[in-house]
């Protein structure tokens, strides 16, 4: 089937409710600071590479067990499996790009069956994690990035792409795309983005597709 258009999305805050890295806080015991320094990074008042580095290093010896109890209490976006479902029917491919832990989104890639998926990486020893990350930060450049590889791969221009996200280190990817949408977007992103959903259900972006397409 010939490949109609591609969906790139974030994942925490977009494709789920919760964010990865405030869950591992808490059972690290740093719940509140690492909130506070994940909010500060998403409206754009922190670097982001910066930011993660520095709460990556709260989870410093939480044992690598803590992923599948974590799964556990991470819950989708209303819409999501429609949305995905839908697209897929569409001729779409959809991928995620994360600031959070592959450690965490394969396992929601493979739920749900998507086509591509780029997140950071954690590094581990004996069984536990070091504080610091494994290879490459994915930053906002990276998002723009992976959107550009999977159109590419996939023979699409960028006019047949669509990005997704609530957060400001979404931004150039919003931009870039030929459809941007802030989803129940911090601040700085809604004001920047030319579509919103402010409604948390991804379903909605069906409607916006369709209302440029007919």
């Amino acid at each position: 089937m010939t490949v109609k258009g591609l969906l790139v999305m974030d994942v925490d805050s977009t494709l789920i409710r919760e964010e990865v890295i405030d869950l591992l806080g808490e059972k690290a015991g740093q719940g509140q600071v690492i909130s506070e320094i994940t909010d500060r990074a998403m409206r754009g008042e922190l670097d982001f590479s910066q930011a993660l580095e520095q709460r990556v290093s709260l989870l410093k010896d939480l044992p690598t067990t803590i992923f599948e109890n974590i799964r556990k209490t991470i819950h989708f976006t209303d819409g999501a499996k429609e949305l995905v479902t839908e697209l897929h029917k569409r001729g779409y491919k959809i991928g995620v790009v994360s600031g959070g832990f592959h450690e965490i989104v394969d396992k929601l890639v493979d739920e749900l069956n998507l086509d591509y998926a780029c997140a950071n990486r954690l590094e581990v020893s004996n069984g536990r994690l070091t504080g610091r990350t494994a290879g490459p930060i994915v930053t906002k450049e990276t998002k723009v990035a992976c959107l550009e590889k999977w159109a590419a791969e996939n023979k699409l221009n960028l006019n047949q792409t669509i990005a997704m996200g609530d957060g400001a280190n979404d931004l150039p990817m919003i931009h870039k795309a030929g459809i941007g949408v802030a989803f129940c977007a911090k601040p700085v992103v809604r004001q920047q983005a030319p579509y919103q959903i402010n409604e948390p259900n991804l379903y909605k972006l069906v409607d916006i597709i369709d209302s440029i397409t007919s």
